[in-house]
């Protein structure tokens, strides 16, 4: 059931992108050429984005738990550190370089051209080097300490 409904959440979440065009790179570089053919209409898709979540959340938070899973995960980690930076500067650039971001890039391969194919491999090529660069003392986990990483996996 519980992948059902994934299937259905994410089918609905590359079918709004696409209907908002953000599945085409052209629209995503145009809201960031702000000295040339801006496009303000991004802005839009994410103040909705941004809205429906914070009325949302404010209610889907006081549930003890999610309707298809024993607990709510939720970053527990606030700081930011050097990772976080670079992570944040290499999404920045891949996305202004590519056009797409990880949502509307797997969403993009609906629509049968290369683009995104290259793009989506490069995610997946990018993801498996990151994760074999990683230590392997599960002090270092993506998530924070040994202790947060265990109440992660164990709850």
């Amino acid at each position: 059931m519980k992948y059902l409904v994934s299937l259905l959440a994410g089918g609905l979440f590359g079918f709004g992108l696409a209907l908002a065009q953000m599945t085409d790179p052209a629209k995503i570089l145009d809201f960031l050429d702000f000295s040339g053919t801006w496009d303000p209409t991004l802005a839009f898709v994410l103040g909705g984005a941004l809205l429906v979540t914070l009325l949302s959340f404010r209610f889907i938070l006081r549930r003890s738990h999610p309707v298809l899973s024993p607990r709510f995960y939720v970053p527990t980690r606030r700081d930011i550190d050097p990772r976080l930076v670079g992570g944040a500067a290499l999404f920045g650039i891949g996305w202004g370089l590519g056009g797409f971001c990880p949502g509307p890039g797997v969403a993009a391969l609906g629509m049968g051209l290369w683009p995104p194919v290259v793009f989506v491999a490069g995610l997946i090529v990018g993801s498996l080097a990151f994760r074999s660069l990683q230590p392997r003392n599960p002090r270092h986990h993506i998530f924070g300490s040994s202790a947060q990483a265990g109440a992660n996996r164990e709850s």
